[in-house]
């Protein structure tokens, strides 16, 4: 990364950064090298091992998450990666409420006899740091999905790394606008570029960041022959995307500080879940090392999943869909899926606020809150 960009904003560093080099009639952005085949003698050799326009993404992502990057063709490929990493038998200390694919190859990788794993609620330190001795690797997601619980990044990773212990954060909903757990000292920062960073829907992508260069060459190598390699047209489009992540996510935050406040009165909604607000269990932990709340709301709905069910189908501008990030607001009951967790209550729904006008967001919820109740 270059002095100049190093002294950025990353405000600035989301519309700067993995730019070309500036040339006479250069391209202002990157090219889609579309080519599985190269002349020899270069550092690329061949398709599978790297390519131009995954580099700018790449460049634009470490960046802003201070670690060099590696895009992978998801967020669960890119999780697999770190995984992959682990000898036979590892201890992996993990949240017990966290996103449902993770959830899912954890358990599945412990039935295998691959991993040992410890699951805690993040949120109480003191159980944390109790499961620690012995791990292997400390999965962090903070906050967490669906739950919004919010993890002590700094206490955490450094009692970790005092034990030997890698640690890993998935940073989907805070993004490194909020959070950037590589320089609290974590091994790897993991995004969903899926969400936030690209922004619009319409790409599946993963990113790995790290600043250890011994495990960068070793997730390289899980890269280029496990195979698992984005599409040059889904890194120019992630890309495009993040040039307007800053102004995106400070919309869709603000929105959802609104909204949080609303439904905080709703006669339909029994608890509401974000750590903006100042009686959250989460709020004065949140507000030390983090620069926002982002824009992910949770809310149980009266009446049990029926109920959920039914506000969720009776949406007219927020759309009933899985996902978040996206400029549009989505919202699911998130046990509408089996394969979530048993510690999240049934009729919890996960709202994704998008950049829409608050007031129209707040009329339509509020009548399809009022038509669950009916």
């Amino acid at each position: 990364m270059s002095e100049f960009l190093e002294g950025l904003h990353p405000d600035s560093l989301v519309v700067a950064a993995g730019r070309p080099e500036r040339s006479t009639d250069a391209s202002l952005n990157p090219d889609i090298v579309l080519s599985s085949t190269r002349h020899p003698g270069g550092e690329i050799g061949y398709g599978r091992f790297g390519n131009e326009t995954w580099s700018a993404l790449e460049s634009a992502i470490e960046a802003l998450e201070h670690g060099k990057t590696l895009i992978f063709p998801s967020g669960m490929s890119a999780i697999n990666s770190i995984f992959s990493l682990l000898p036979i038998g590892s201890v992996v200390t993990a949240s017990r409420n966290g996103y449902t694919g993770v959830m899912n190859i954890l358990a599945s990788m412990a039935r295998n006899g691959q991993i040992e794993v410890r699951y805690v609620d993040v949120s109480n330190t003191e159980e944390v740091l109790a499961a620690l001795p012995g791990s292997s690797l400390l999965w962090i997601e903070s906050p967490t999905n669906p739950a919004l619980e919010v993890a002590d990044l700094p206490t955490l990773i450094a009692a970790a790394k005092g034990l030997g212990i890698g640690v890993a954060v998935d940073n989907t909903f805070a993004t490194p606008l909020l959070q950037k757990p590589l320089d609290m000292g974590a091994d790897f920062v993991m995004q969903s570029v899926t969400k936030y960073l690209a922004g619009h829907s319409d790409v599946l992508m993963g990113s790995v960041s790290t600043k250890d260069p011994e495990l960068f060459n070793r997730l390289s190598d899980v890269r280029k022959f496990g195979g698992a390699i984005p599409g040059p047209f889904e890194a120019w489009l992630a890309l495009r995307g993040l040039r307007t992540l800053s102004l995106r996510f400070e919309r869709a935050q603000d929105n959802a500080m609104e909204l949080a406040k609303r439904l905080t009165t709703h006669l339909a909604v029994d608890r509401v879940r974000y750590p903006g607000l100042e009686n959250d269990p989460h709020h004065e932990r949140a507000k030390k090392f983090m620069a926002g709340f982002g824009a992910v709301i949770s809310i149980d709905v009266k009446g049990g999943a029926a109920a959920a069910d039914k506000a969720c189908e009776s949406s007219k501008l927020v759309t009933y869909a899985t996902s978040l990030g996206g400029v549009e607001s989505l919202w699911e009951r998130r046990h509408r899926w089996s394969s979530e967790s048993p510690t999240i209550p049934t009729n919890l729904v996960r709202i994704a606020v998008g950049i829409e006008n608050v007031e129209d967001l707040w009329i339509d919820i509020d009548q399809a809150l009022r038509r669950s109740q009916e």
